[in-house]
């Protein structure tokens, strides 16, 4: 029971940085505004945070949220900035992901000592890798269950996002494994709907799959969008699982830590986990929760593929960002013998074969999915041409060749590099 947790925050306070560092730390674990008579020595020193290492940055002459006036009131304050590392003894709530969430990320946000508050990064003990099954499948079992051993699967996404009957929706499947794609996803908008519902639309999809697979012999995964009440999607991982299915989605943030380990714990699929509302913690840079941190939570519930965006893509995220969070999904989170928790990071997000060397630059891994919707249906020479046109530029890529000289000799890039710049 020696194990820390520990939590690096970025901070901005009108008031002196240590005082708020302890603010936090006691607010967190053993403290209140005042002093208890039953709040010992002994029980600080055993589960009281501790301010690990304060890091001063700039200061700044306003505040960066709105923020309660300094009490003492006098002239206006500056706003001293900080990175702030606190750690937990492993005591005060065991390994208990739910109960994690309350400790890094609790009250912490609305404390009125800050007008900047922003979870950076998180170092859990093993004592959580013993206790969480982690990802099933990850990355190699991944590769096993859809038979590509070495390059980056290429995917798409059902659009429109709902809409589309169950036999609409096997009749785009069907365009699309006959095209050659790798991976095909629900959209997360598209789970249970009464106009298409989650069994009639494995009745529709999987037939097409499977026959695909029996000319070929080679599986497509599809990610059935099974998001609801933890036993609606017992039943319906079951009935994926019973169709022959490969894989399940389910947007994370929509059934929680709880929801994704549960699941997990009674799951014989591949979880493709969707991060949809992700903008909530990371679009401002003074309050939320980074993606380094966010990713290994779910990492331990057990998901096996996560969404970390694309490069030049539609939303407000930053390219760095985007590396960074793809690199955190490869990085081990513990250090052997226990298990590293690594899973697949997946692109998505205006991709298309314009993206593919840079992104395997920034970080030297064909380890990811590579999901396109417009880069594959939109391709001048078709889908089958789309999916091409991707693989295309991978290679490129990985031979460390531009995609202008690949091209030379590969009509589907050029076709892509032509539409899409």
């Amino acid at each position: 029971m020696n194990e820390r947790i520990y939590a690096t925050y970025f901070i901005e306070t009108p008031y002196p940085v240590e005082r708020a560092a302890e603010v936090m730390a006691g607010e967190q674990s053993s403290g209140t505004f005042t002093r208890l008579t039953n709040e010992t020595d002994e029980l600080r020193t055993n589960h009281g945070a501790i301010v690990e290492r304060i890091e001063p940055l700039e200061c700044v002459d306003g505040p960066s949220l709105p923020v309660r006036p300094r009490e003492g009131g006098g002239d206006a304050p500056r706003y001293h900035r900080a990175n702030v590392t606190l750690s937990w003894p492993i005591a005060n709530l065991g390994p208990s992901l739910p109960n994690l969430m309350s400790t890094i990320a609790g009250n912490l946000f609305e404390l009125k000592e800050f007008s900047a508050l922003k979870l950076l990064d998180l170092t859990l003990p093993t004592s959580f890798a013993e206790a969480y099954p982690g990802p099933q499948f990850a990355i190699e079992g991944t590769r096993q269950l859809t038979g590509i051993p070495n390059r980056p699967l290429i995917g798409t996404i059902i659009k429109p996002s709902v809409g589309l009957s169950p036999r609409q929706t096997a009749e785009v499947v069907e365009q699309l494994v006959e095209g050659g794609i790798d991976f095909i996803k629900d959209d997360e908008l598209q789970a249970n709907g009464p106009h298409n519902p989650l069994k009639a639309r494995v009745d529709a999809v999987m037939p097409v799959i499977d026959a695909h697979a029996e000319r070929t012999g080679r599986k497509v995964m599809y990610a059935f969008n099974i998001t609801g009440d933890i036993d609606e999607m017992r039943d319906h991982h079951d009935y994926v699982a019973n169709a022959g299915g490969t894989c399940v989605m389910v947007a994370v943030n929509s059934v929680g830590l709880s929801g994704v380990t549960h699941l997990r714990r009674h799951c014989r699929l591949a979880i493709h986990g969707h991060r949809a509302g992700w903008g909530l913690y990371s679009r401002s840079p003074y309050i939320g929760m980074s993606f380094i941190a966010y990713q290994k939570l779910w990492r331990l519930a057990g998901v096996d593929h996560i969404h970390v965006n694309g490069l030049r893509n539609k939303f407000s995220e930053p390219d760095d960002s985007v590396i960074a969070s793809a690199r955190g999904c490869l990085t081990p989170m513990f250090e052997p013998p226990a298990p590293g928790c690594e899973v697949m990071p997946v692109f998505s997000s205006g991709q298309t074969a314009l993206q593919a060397v840079d992104t395997y630059r920034a970080i030297g891994s064909t380890d990811l999915i590579f999901c396109a919707g417009g880069g594959i249906m939109a391709h001048p020479g078709g889908i089958a041409s789309g999916v091409k046109s991707l693989r295309q530029a991978w290679d490129a890529a990985v031979q460390g060749v531009t995609l202008e000289d690949y091209a030379a000799e590969h009509l589907e890039l050029a076709q892509a590099l032509e539409a899409f710049r």
